[in-house]
Order: structure tokens, then C-alpha cells, then sequence
């Protein structure tokens, strides 16, 4: 994997010639020299739209210098510094390359647990009194693991599914191995009525939205950005997080310029065992420290 990051002191030379500096797996770009601010219409506006062009056209460029020199690399997943997450073209162009970019979002389906205690201990709620809806319908090894462990803790677990049928043998194998009994449904009117804890896995906006939620609702949407449309909602909408961890492989998260997130996932390998993968968020120490909704912090 490559740590990517504009290069805050660059000497004479790599200045004037925009030169790409790569150590080991570290990789300073020629800085993009970004001002993307709102403007209102002024007499100005010709020379900052002029003037967003050429940013746009510099970060292409460097972007393209980019791929040029990761081409014959062995590794295509990349973890950019919070500064490049700005870059939207960037990333765009990465992404058709078939870079890998690491976002933080395949480790959070992986603590869904540490992300519903985070909850529940600024709720000052407890597992065994409350009941948690989970909204799936690509069902992965992992979330089976999920809902195994969350079956255990919880006062009930609901599964809100389009697939039913693959449902009801895991909900099988847990009331046989566990004596518990999980509830599938998929009512859109009655079945998030009553919600307080929502945990969406792939269910995208236009679906969610289908769905009568309990006005009170907190969701988590580890997709992302999701937004419930109806006016009478007055919950929570958690899209993102960030952690701490102790490891021996933190890289620039202490001074700031990586999303630690984002440097924990890059250190698996994503074939990995479920089993293997929890045993090392549990030694590592892994800690939620923050979850943002769509205006802050929750």
C-alpha cells in the first residue's frame, strides 16, 4: 500500500519541476495549491471561476503523474491524507484506474459492536433492554457473524431483509446452537415503526426511504451518507466515525495527517477470516472515539 500526501516542504528543484517524490511506501505530491471556497456573484467571479479551472486542471495533472509512476507498482490500494480527501477529481480518476482507496468503511461493518456500545453508553441504555433492526440484504459471512454475536447481547434482534428465505436458515441455526429467536420481516409500514436502533448495512437511500421509521430512530448507515426524507423525522443519522487503536504500525496519525480509520484498515488484508480480523480490533485496543451525523457530532 502507498501513503499519499502533498509535500508541505519541497526543495528548489522539486518545486519548479512538480516533481512526484516516492520513499519506500511513501509517496509527496507537488502541492495542488487548493482555494475551493463559496463565492457570491461579484464583479470577481470571471477570475475565480477561471481561477477554480486551473486547480482543476493542476490536480488532474498531478493526478495523472501519479498513476504514471504507480504503474508497475505491486500495490493499488492507497490511503490519501485528510488534506487530499478534498480533491474530488482525484479520487475520481483513481477510482477509474481501479485504485484502491481506502475509505474506512469496510472495517466499519467489522465494529459494528464497538459502534453500538458508543450508542447505547451515550444513550445510557443497556444491551439486554434494548432491541436493535437491521436492515441487510447482501447477506456476507460477516454480517451473519454479526448478527450471531449481536444475538447473544441483545434483548432482540430484528432483521429487516427483500430476502426472506436466505434469512430463515441462519435464523434457524441460531435458535437450534443459541435457544434464540430472531425476528425477519419486511413490512414497510410496520416493520422500523417502532425502532429506536437501526443498524443499515446496504440498504441505499431510495429503499430506506420506503419504509416508515420511527420518527426517534438513530441509524447507522455504514454505506455512508444517507439521508431519511420525511419531515416528522427528528433522530439520528450516524454516516461516519473515527478511532483510536494501539498498534506498531500508526503512521502520521499522531501529528495529524491521516484519518486513523483509514491507516487501521490498510494494515488487513480484506480475505482474511472474520475470526482473525475481530481478534486484532480487540488487541489492538480498537476505541470509537467520535460518530458524526450530517450536522456534527453525536
Amino acid at each position: 500500500m502507498y501513503y499519499i500526501q502533498e509535500n508541505d516542504k519541497p526543495n528548489i528543484t522539486t518545486k519548479i519541476f512538480k516533481k512526484i517524490e516516492i520513499d519506500s511506501n511513501k509517496i509527496l505530491l507537488p502541492k495542488i495549491e487548493e482555494n475551493k471556497k463559496t463565492f457570491k456573484k461579484n464583479k470577481e467571479n470571471i477570475k475565480v471561476e477561471k481561477s477554480m479551472q486551473n486547480i482543476e486542471k493542476r490536480e488532474e495533472k498531478i493526478t495523472n503523474k501519479l498513476i504514471k509512476l504507480l504503474k508497475n507498482k505491486p500495490s493499488k490500494k492507497l490511503v490519501l491524507s485528510k488534506n487530499l480527501h478534498k480533491y474530488q477529481k482525484m479520487i475520481d480518476i483513481l477510482n477509474q484506474k481501479d485504485f484502491e482507496i481506502i475509505d474506512g468503511r469496510w472495517i466499519f461493518k467489522r465494529i459494528s459492536n464497538e459502534v453500538l456500545e458508543y450508542i447505547l453508553e451515550k444513550q445510557k441504555m443497556k444491551k439486554e433492554e434494548t432491541s436493535i433492526y437491521i436492515l441487510v440484504n447482501d447477506l456476507t459471512d460477516v454480517i451473519i457473524q454479526n448478527i450471531k454475536e449481536f444475538a447473544k447481547e441483545y434483548k432482540s434482534v430484528n432483521i429487516i431483509t427483500n430476502h426472506i428465505g436466505a434469512l430463515k436458515k441462519i435464523a434457524e441455526d441460531i435458535l437450534e446452537n443459541l435457544g434464540i429467536q430472531l425476528v425477519i420481516a419486511n413490512n414497510k409500514r410496520k416493520s422500523l415503526a417502532k425502532a429506536k436502533l437501526i443498524l443499515n448495512y446496504d440498504f441505499p437511500k431510495e429503499l430506506l426511504n420506503q419504509y416508515n421509521v420511527n420518527e426517534n430512530a438513530i441509524i447507522v448507515n455504514i454505506l455512508g451518507n444517507i439521508r431519511i426524507n420525511k419531515k416528522r423525522f427528528n433522530g439520528v443519522i450516524i454516516n461516519d466515525y473515527e478511532i483510536s487503536f494501539k498498534t506498531e504500525k500508526q503512521y502520521d496519525v499522531e501529528n495529524n495527517e491521516f484519518f486513523p480509520k483509514e491507516v487501521y484498515e490498510a494494515e488487513f488484508y480484506k480475505e482474511q477470516p472474520y475470526v482473525n480480523v475481530r481478534e486484532k480490533i480487540l488487541n489492538d485496543k480498537l476505541k470509537i472515539e467520535k460518530l458524526y451525523t450530517q450536522n456534527g457530532e453525536f
